[in-house]
């Protein structure tokens, strides 16, 4: 890995130091992130599974009710019974943070269930595909909260990965390169005075050493 391009003095030999600790500390906050970020998926992808069994076997019931009302009533007057009475709801979407992720909470609120049909001039199969319906809507926000949240947080523990490899195969390497270059360069320059300081005061002892003679 190289290292960086800086002059091997005591002062880049703090700050290099320095950097190595801060990439040290975010590599392992982002560790922690990227664990806590895999067992919440984990947990979502469980919930999502079981939401959207549920959700199927729903829409499997609300179908075949409304073929049993077609069958029975015919599909001409199941169309204009559909338009005299268009469902009703409210849904919201509130953002929230996951680990700093925004995802969504929807809310899909339905007014209360009361005989939509009169029962003088409508078979209750009306009534039952109805309510078929309105039990698989009330699943499908909740499921679409849970793949939703899911697919971003997915994103997220991607770049987060990302962030993780980056600190240990390129910026701690070379960070500890650094490091051991200015501290080696340096080491060799005081064994190199120490030498020549030794070298000075030999001479000087010697010349002491003539004086004296």
């Amino acid at each position: 890995m190289p290292r960086l391009k800086v002059s091997p003095t005591r002062s880049n030999l703090l700050t290099v130091r320095q950097r190595l600790e801060l990439a040290r500390q975010g590599h392992r906050l982002l560790e922690r992130k990227r664990d806590v970020l895999m067992v919440e998926i984990m947990r979502l992808i469980e919930d999502a599974e079981r939401i959207r069994a549920l959700v199927q076997e729903r829409y499997a019931r609300a179908y075949a009710a409304i073929e049993e009302a077609r069958v029975a009533e015919g599909s001409e007057r199941l169309r204009r019974f559909a338009l005299a009475h268009p469902p009703v709801a409210a849904l919201q979407i509130t953002p929230r943070s996951v680990m700093g992720v925004v995802v969504p909470t929807v809310e899909y609120d339905l007014p209360a269930e009361r005989p939509a049909f009169g029962p003088g001039n409508s078979s209750v199969l009306l009534d039952a595909a109805r309510t078929a319906w309105r039990d698989a809507f009330a699943l499908t926000g909740e499921l679409a909260e849970k793949v939703t949240t899911v697919w971003r947080l997915s994103l997220e523990l991607r770049r987060t990965q990302r962030r993780v490899n980056a600190l240990e195969n390129m910026f701690i390497p070379s960070y500890q390169e650094t490091v051991a270059y200015i501290q080696g360069t340096l080491d060799e320059k005081d064994r190199e005075d120490l030498f020549r300081s030794k070298r000075a005061q030999e001479r000087l002892r010697a010349q002491h050493d003539e004086a004296t003679l």
